[in-house]
């Protein structure tokens, strides 16, 4: 674990979990997926795991694992399709919402801004 292990992190559904006791991330697949349901989450202390909302390579990225850092916008793009093939096989579109998220997908994808020269 990097420094600052100790730091909280959101699960969704509005639990947080310390990611110095995280010690497991399962993704969830096939029917039990949906719901908002996406990673079961096996914490230090807890008998049973907790569903979150996030999945596990954006956690990993959150508990500060660099290695997940490359993949978090992916998980991004592809919960937004799932999301977008799931409304429309439901009937009316939220636009509004979709487009919120689509672009907080491409602000990560966006490059920084050069830095205003002072002289």
């Amino acid at each position: 674990m990097s420094d600052g292990s100790t730091r909280m992190v959101f699960l969704g559904f509005g639990k947080w979990a310390r990611a110095d006791r995280i010690y497991a991330l399962e993704p969830i697949t096939g029917d039990e997926r949906g719901g908002g349901r996406r990673t079961r989450v096996w914490i230090d202390g807890v008998a049973e795991p907790i569903l979150a909302g996030r999945t596990e390579r954006t956690i990993l990225h959150d508990m500060g694992q660099d290695a997940a850092t490359a993949t978090v916008v992916l998980d991004d793009a592809l919960d937004l399709a799932e999301r977008v093939a799931k409304a429309v096989d439901e009937g009316p579109l939220d636009l509004r919402d979709l487009g919120r998220r689509a672009r907080r997908v491409l602000e990560k994808t966006a490059k920084p801004s050069e830095p205003e020269q002072l002289f």
